[in-house]
């Protein structure tokens, strides 16, 4: 008789989000060789929640990627110190790298990502964002293929993967193709709250293949140390 399956839910087989409060959401973290999409509306705070994720495996000795087709990793590094998060320390020990992708020069992103991955051993990957493809291939039928392939092969590797896409104002989808969020493993939704004169953020895990996870929404605040998780559910 066939030994059943264990469940992949042991702590060894995940890896942290460095997101106080986030991680006992999702039964302790990101499953490894898994892709989530983090997606939600401009300014949400999206890039913040990946890099936040990168840094929290650096202070784990696990290398990472951040593969960017808007922001040029010197921004990415200027933002990233607001919150004490010195990225070029560990660019320099060869830890860590942040690639910019012209994506009008895109040939064959899928490709490059993949191998990079696989050559610099990385364990922690954010791709950011797949919402720049829609400038790149008119064609919605390409930009569909192009997207799958992507995630497919993202996949294939040993790393968590981060991928980031914009929702628009009002849309009822939860990214910008409708294809993003049928592939991969996860998806994390980030969110606006406004009452009153008040506004904030917030988080909900709409999706996490093989994870018992919280299906309630929760505030999501930003401070010094980054983003966390408030105790309190958002109604």
């Amino acid at each position: 008789m066939p030994v059943a399956a264990k469940p992949a839910t042991d702590l060894h087989l995940r890896r942290t989000s460095g997101i106080p409060g986030l991680d006992k959401l999702m039964q302790g973290g990101f499953l490894e060789k898994d892709v989530y999409l983090v997606t939600g509306a401009t300014g949400t705070g999206k890039t913040l929640f990946c890099s936040q994720f990168l840094w929290e495996g650096l202070q784990k000795g696990e290398k990472g990627i951040f593969f960017s087709l808007e922001e040029l990793p010197q921004d990415v590094l200027h933002d990233a110190e607001v919150f004490g998060w010195n990225f070029k320390k560990y660019i320099d020990k060869g830890d860590f790298i942040i690639k910019y992708e012209d994506p009008f020069e895109i040939t064959d992103i899928t490709t490059v990502v993949k191998e990079s991955v696989k050559k610099f051993g990385a364990k922690r990957v954010v791709f950011d964002s797949t919402s720049i493809f829609g400038m790149v291939f008119e064609d919605e039928h390409e930009l569909r293929k192009r997207l799958y392939q992507l995630i497919k092969a993202l996949k294939e590797t040993d790393a968590v993967i981060l991928m980031t896409a914009e929702i628009l104002e009002e849309s009822k989808g939860l990214s910008r193709f409708g294809v993003e969020e049928f592939v991969v493993d996860g998806v994390i939704v980030l969110n606006y709250l406004g009452v009153g004169d008040v506004s904030n953020r917030s988080l909900v895990i709409r999706k996490m293949r093989r994870t018992d996870h919280s299906k309630d929404s929760f505030i999501l605040k930003i401070g010094k140390s980054g983003l966390s998780i408030e105790k309190e559910k958002t109604l």
